[in-house]
């Protein structure tokens, strides 16, 4: 009794917290409840209309929400980026004009793109370590997860054959937890609108608040004609039936109402130490944020100049430029509140409480973890530079993945060239490729580690990037498509330009992984130990894993914070984004089409406009906790209600994938009446609105 009496009264962290759902502590449901929710657990999880069973994966990368008897799924317009620019063309510009499907028939399908669905999940810990697994080596360990994912895969595939099951670690490594999904691969584009209202803002108003952004895209979901199961594309699926869907909500929110997210937030390292932070602020995020400004600056030069180009490049733009913001902002944050010295004050915490109860000693050590950290930091920083610089190379990147093909061995060698130059711009690629050499070189810390083939680059074409760049695309025959290539023939690799830069950067990599694989081992096992010295010393407490893109819930109120020491407001107004349209002469990224500004600026905001203020609401914020890959994530109240679509995080808190701040730490999201009110008067959608039925 007493032990439940003080995991009642342990603070929930009600802003705090990326929670999974099979486990979800008694304490935190509780406040749940005080806070607002009124469903049951049971209706959070386990029913077949459990709110759960309304989200998904968004292809392995962002999170969406179905909200339709016919399979319509909201997401993010940034998370569907890549499908309206792979639709797009100089005549017909989706991203540009936007796209709206007004029947089944025109809705557009989508190579390589899916949803899941999470059906359960469930605790293995017992099962993986029972092996022995953390006095195994790596490829024993995987071969452990290997096989008992096939088990649980043979198992549940009894009770569907389309289940699928994947294993994976929690809380560093001290827990092991098994998810079984379904798949839709058939997945269609059925509405967008134009780019200068889902990206309104850019890069200017990215991570930040005010926002007016109207981040949405529309898909469906289709189906096997004969069991409404997955099914690869076929002109003969149907839309997909889902038992349950999110109800719509035209009834809005206000300040400290209940609000809670859902969906697969990628990836946080809130249990990592003082030294693994440092070195993500300076061989990480500082190597990251260089290297893509350098990129960028060429992309931009090119797509100013080409609507062709820039239709090619618009997405990759973004996706570069999101987190090349990210990892200043998150560099500013870390400095700007004391992070380090604050985990370094936790550690000695820590240290003390290993040193009087015994849990740990001789495993956890402080000074052994800053010796590991330090032996690779060098290393690491170039290695980043590598990734950032040469591996995001088109070129290079397509000659060390044609160097680990699988098919290429068991073809015998024999390999026809695919490099798919209608995915990219050649003139572009040059100079990119010409900059990240010359910005590889400059940046790198040891320079002994620098490839061979920059010999050739010095000798050959007397430091010349460019005209290197220019033989290499004209004579290698990895850079011509359709080109036959014999790679059991060491002289094809050696003389030919192409090949040369795969065996020099093979050679880097097999000589870094073979100097500074087992300190990665070992610095995993100190952080593993630090997770769990945590757990055990604050065992009264509920504790949260990092976010590892499985879902999760976080749940808080609506609100705003503090901005430059005065109320931010929790949202925005019709009126904030035309006059943000009206001073587009200043600032490029605040332009949109007439159409908007004139809708926007009506007055006529029927249903979609908020009972209690009597303004049409853009976005808002809540202090639900959000990341990467919660793009997208359903934002519901109380009831389980669709209120909004997360789309962002705030420039204040841009560490809390580090360490959560509760006063700055905000979840953007976007008003689902927003959307409603786009797709009705500018999009005409009457088909889809009366599907999806919003109350």
């Amino acid at each position: 009794m007493l032990l439940a009496a003080t995991l009642f009264a342990a603070p929930a962290m009600a802003d705090e917290g990326m929670w999974t759902l099979f486990n979800l502590p008694q304490a935190v449901y509780n406040t749940m409840q005080q806070e607002g929710f009124a469903l049951s657990y049971a209706d959070l999880y386990q029913s077949p209309d459990a709110v759960k069973n309304t989200v998904v994966n968004f292809s392995g990368y962002c999170s969406g929400v179905v909200v339709s008897p016919d399979g319509l799924v909201f997401t993010n317009h940034h998370c569907g980026f890549e499908a309206i620019r792979s639709h797009s063309t100089v005549d017909h510009d989706y991203m540009l004009n936007g796209f709206y499907a007004k029947s089944y028939d025109e809705e557009l399908p989508n190579e390589d793109m899916f949803v899941a669905f999470m059906i359960s999940q469930k605790d293995v810990t017992d099962d993986v370590l029972r092996t022995g697994f953390y006095s195994l080596g790596d490829d024993e360990q995987q071969q452990v997860l290997d096989s008992l994912q096939n088990l649980y895969n043979t198992a549940a595939k009894q009770t569907d054959s389309t289940y699928y099951v994947v294993v994976q670690p929690f809380y560093e490594g001290n827990s092991f937890y098994a998810t079984t999904y379904q798949q839709f691969t058939d997945l269609r584009l059925v509405f967008t609108i134009p780019k200068s209202m889902g990206k309104f803002g850019g890069e200017t108003d990215n991570w930040m608040w005010p926002r007016q952004t109207c981040d949405f895209s529309v898909f469906r979901i289709y189906a096997n004609p004969k069991t409404n199961g997955p099914a690869a594309y076929s002109k003969d699926n149907v839309p997909y039936h889902p038992k349950h869907w999110a109800q719509v909500s035209l009834q809005g929110y206000k300040q400290g109402d209940f609000a809670m997210t859902m969906g697969y937030p990628g990836s946080t390292s809130r249990y990592l130490s003082s030294y693994g932070i440092r070195e993500r602020r300076d061989a990480e995020n500082a190597v990251r944020a260089q290297a893509r400004g350098v990129r960028q600056q060429v992309m931009k030069r090119h797509m100013d100049t080409s609507e062709a180009v820039r239709i090619k490049y618009d997405s990759k733009y973004a996706q570069s430029a999101n987190y090349w913001k990210n990892s200043i902002g998150m560099n500013k944050c870390i400095d700007s509140i004391g992070l380090i010295q604050t985990k370094e004050a936790y550690e000695r915490k820590i240290a003390r409480y290993v040193d009087s109860t015994g849990y740990l000693k001789g495993q956890l050590s402080f000074d052994q973890m800053k010796k590991l950290y330090d032996n690779r930091f060098v290393a690491l920083h170039d290695f980043m530079e590598y990734r950032e610089n040469l591996a995001t190379c088109v070129l290079i990147k397509h000659i060390l993945d044609v160097a680990q093909d699988d098919d290429v061995e068991k073809n015998k060698g024999k390999y026809v060239n695919e490099l798919d130059t209608a995915s990219f711009d050649v003139a572009t690629e040059k100079d990119i490729m010409a900059a990240m050499l010359r910005n590889y070189r400059e940046q790198l810390m040891d320079k002994q580690t620098l490839p061979g083939f920059y010999t050739t680059i010095d000798q050959k074409f007397g430091g010349d990037y460019e005209k290197y760049v220019n033989a290499v695309w004209n004579n290698s025959v990895f850079a011509k498509p359709g080109a036959k290539i014999d790679l059991t023939k060491e002289k094809t690799w050696k003389k030919d330009m192409g090949g040369q830069i795969a065996l020099d950067l093979a050679q880097y990599l097999a000589s870094f992984y073979a100097n500074h694989a087992a300190s990665f081992t070992d610095i995993d096992a100190q952080e593993r130990y630090l997770c769990a010295a945590k757990l055990r010393m604050e065992q009264d407490m509920p504790h949260y894993s990092d976010a590892n893109f499985t879902m999760r819930l976080s749940y808080g109120q609506v609100g705003g914070f503090m901005l430059g020491g005065k109320p931010s407001g929790y949202y925005t107004t019709a009126e904030s984004i035309v006059d943000k349209m009206d001073r587009a002469g200043q600032q490029p990224d605040w332009k949109a089409e007439p159409i908007m500004r004139q809708l926007l600026s009506s007055g006529d905001f029927g249903p979609y406009r908020d009972k209690q203020t009597g303004k049409m609401q853009l976005c808002f914020l809540t202090n639900n906790d959000i990341t990467g890959g919660n793009s997208g994530s359903p934002m519901f109240n109380g009831k389980g209600e669709l209120i909004g679509l997360a789309f962002d995080g705030n420039w204040d808190s841009l560490s809390s994938d580090l360490n959560f701040d509760s006063q700055l730490a905000r979840c953007i999201g976007v008003d689902i009446r927003y959307v409603l009110f786009m797709m009705e008067r500018w999009g005409h959608a009457d088909r889809l609105l009366k599907e999806i039925n919003a109350k």
